[in-house]
């Protein structure tokens, strides 16, 4: 008797003896014990010779649909495997993770041989149905297993040998068992082993598939980017001869794809190209460097950035090189650096028809494109005015940027409008720096204090004005600027240009549309307006309500207020900072504005009011030296203490204001 006949006796012996519920006679394998009682406990027939149940038409079908992937790939190592058992009475079967067959492979009489007719599409070999058996077994312990003769559970399944091994996805999900069944008198130890490696593979074969379909929707992903991102993107070879583009590359170069493909970088980016053959030859990237490309159209103004494609073996096999437009670096800048505008004409203050009158003519004048001039006295709310006409016209989502021509050195404001490039002049900083024109470019670039700008800066801004152009300082290349242009002054032009110290055609260029704010002296009616708002706006960010006594709106209206809105501001902030409690008095009031008696006609000819007339001259200067001591006070409150600032703020020298803050008293 061989090995396995005994072994088969003694199976059969133990089944016989846990059928009829006695204790088992010999030792079995674990897992068909295990087996056993979950069959029993599952209520499984031992002795039913009934077919299997199987899955309806409907069923089936929709079950071979959903499972196609895993047929088609598990088909050709089926075949295999029935190749080396062809014409023995073994049948090859695949069925899903619910035990249900959906493929066979076997010989014709096999499959309507009684020994394997339960081997059919959408037969049922779940141990609750079909008992102890290799399919079932597997599904519920997840490992590779062969089940002989008398271990299967069910009588009619003695005759059979089966070794089965499930398929696991990319999860470790049971998808699938490999089954391969024949006579037990035929069953071999390799069989299993012939199984479990079929399975294998076409579970490798199923990961390389994922992994296909996952490089394929990268790659697709990776492609859209490609095509519609903003960048011009150029893709080159180890020469440095262009093998690759994108649509934005092709639009930015002006070229045809024919054109561009096989194109040197040498003869796109002219001497920058050296950055390039630096980083294909030693592997040295590079990051935003600005380049001046010249195309069919004009010169397209950009940042570059490169970086080398090596292999496996750290070999440069080509680079790819990035073109950002510069409008949208200056954007970004803009948008992070403060350039925009915030204020509208529902912001500004006021009811009097002095106001609505200028307000109703700058909105008319937002809505055109041209120049516009604003005048006024300092501290009549210009820059308010010019963001403004800003958010209110075409240019409303470009930069606003704004320049006190008034505060920069006449031998820096030229850099400071138009740049400059690298080495242009001792100090310039590294890689140049743009102007405000090009910075403002789509939007609005407002001058103040224009009135003050060098005569040899007024013959450069002209020029840019008439061909909406500029040149760095150092530089022949021209860049193309739109931009709107909003100056404000608060002195006479007309008589600056008589005196000469203006240029009659920056003038007229300017003076498009003139538009004269008027001072707070003549809009009585906004005082108390202006006053309850600037109240309001300091008591909101300092947590706290204050109510104003009558007689302190009274004192303003008669004030002439020679700071005009800005003067008023102050005060206010003054009137808060001294009371103690929450009510505003006359008390917090600077002396000369309680002295006023009347607010005069415009125009004022003197900044400082008119006193009673029993006021002397001793008493005027006290005042007027009281009024410049409490401005002192507020703007180094304001500016914490900064002496440049507030000597800038007040237009005099540091010198000046060190020799009145002696004057006063006043310590900082």
């Amino acid at each position: 008797m061989t090995i396995a006949n005994s072994y088969q006796d003694l199976a059969l012996s133990a089944w016989q003896n846990f059928i009829a519920g006695k204790k088992l006679a010999c030792p079995s394998r674990q897992q068909i014990t295990e087996s056993w009682i979950r069959c029993r406990e599952a209520g499984v027939d031992p002795c039913d010779d009934a077919m299997h149940s199987r899955l309806d038409k409907t069923a089936l079908e929709r079950t071979l649909l959903e499972k196609q992937e895993l047929i088609k790939i598990a088909k050709p190592f089926m075949v295999n495997l029935y190749q080396f058992v062809q014409g023995s009475g073994f049948v090859v079967v695949l069925t899903d993770e619910r035990g249900y067959i959906m493929e066979v492979f076997g010989d014709l009489d096999t499959l309507n041989n009684p020994l394997t007719n339960n081997f059919f599409q959408g037969a049922s070999w779940q141990e609750e149905v079909a008992g102890t058996n290799a399919i079932g077994t597997a599904l519920v312990i997840r490992k590779p297993v062969q089940v002989s003769g008398a271990e299967h559970y069910c009588r009619k399944h003695h005759c059979l040998t089966c070794s089965a091994a499930p398929i696991f996805d990319g999860e470790g999900r049971v998808i699938g068992i490999l089954d391969m069944s024949g006579a037990s008198h035929l069953s071999h130890v390799h069989t299993l082993g012939m199984v479990v490696a079929a399975a294998a593979a076409i579970m490798a074969q199923l990961d390389i598939q994922r992994k296909n379909r996952e490089l394929a929707l990268t790659n697709s992903r990776l492609v859209n980017i490609f095509n519609t991102m903003s960048e011009g993107v150029l893709m080159v070879d180890s020469r440095g001869a262009v093998n690759q583009y994108n649509p934005a590359a092709r639009e930015i170069l002006n070229k045809t794809g024919q054109e561009l493909l096989g194109i040197s970088i040498d003869k796109i980016f002219g001497v920058k190209a050296v950055l390039t053959h630096q980083m294909l030859h030693n592997k040295e990237p590079y990051e935003d460097v600005e380049l001046m490309v010249d195309t069919k159209k004009s010169t397209f103004h950009c940042l570059a950035s490169g970086a080398p494609l090596v292999d496996e073996q750290e070999n440069v096999n080509g680079g790819v090189i990035v073109l950002r437009p510069i409008k949208q670096v200056q954007n970004l800048v803009n948008k992070f650096s403060g350039y925009y505008a915030t204020l509208r004409f529902d912001d500004i203050v006021g009811e009097s028809a002095e106001i609505r009158e200028t307000m109703h003519m700058a909105a008319l004048a937002a809505t055109t494109s041209s120049h516009i001039l604003l005048q006024g006295e300092s501290g009549t709310g210009k820059e308010i005015f010019a963001q403004a006409i800003h958010n209110h016209g075409k240019q409303s989502n470009g930069p606003f940027v704004a320049l006190n021509c008034g505060v920069i050195p006449r031998e820096l404001i030229g850099s400071e409008l138009f740049g400059y490039v690298e080495g242009a002049f001792t100090g310039a900083i590294r890689g140049g720096k743009p102007g405000k024109f090009e910075l403002a470019a789509g939007g609005t670039l407002f001058l103040d204090e224009i009135g003050d700008m060098p005569l040899e800066q007024q013959i450069a801004l002209l020029r840019v004005l008439q061909e909406k152009k500029v040149t760095r300082i150092g530089s022949d290349k021209v860049i193309p600027v739109n931009v709107r242009v909003i100056c404000a002054t608060n002195k006479d032009l007309l008589q600056e240009v008589k005196r000469g110290a203006f240029r009659h055609d920056l003038y007229y260029r300017l003076n498009v549309i003139s538009i004269t704010l008027p001072p707070l002296r003549n809009r009585v009616k906004d005082i108390p307006l202006l006053f309850r708002h600037f109240l309001d706006k300091i008591g909101r960010d300092r947590g706290r309500r204050f109510t104003v006594e009558p007689e302190v709106i009274k004192c303003l209206e008669r004030f002439a207020w020679p700071g005009n809105v800005r003067e008023l501001q102050n005060v206010v902030e003054r009137a808060v900072s001294l009371t103690e409690s929450e009510i505003i008095t006359v008390t917090q009031l600077p002396a000369e504005i309680c002295a006023a008696q009347k607010v005069l006609p415009y125009p004022a000819p003197a900044l400082v009011p008119p006193l009673q007339e029993n006021f002397g001259r001793a008493q005027r200067k006290k005042l007027v030296e009281e009024a410049e001591r409490q401005e002192i006070l507020v703007l180094l409150s304001k500016y914490g203490g900064n002496v440049s600032v507030v000597a800038r703020e007040l237009r005099i020298s540091r010198n000046t204001l060190y020799r009145k803050m002696r004057l006063y008293a006043i310590e900082n």
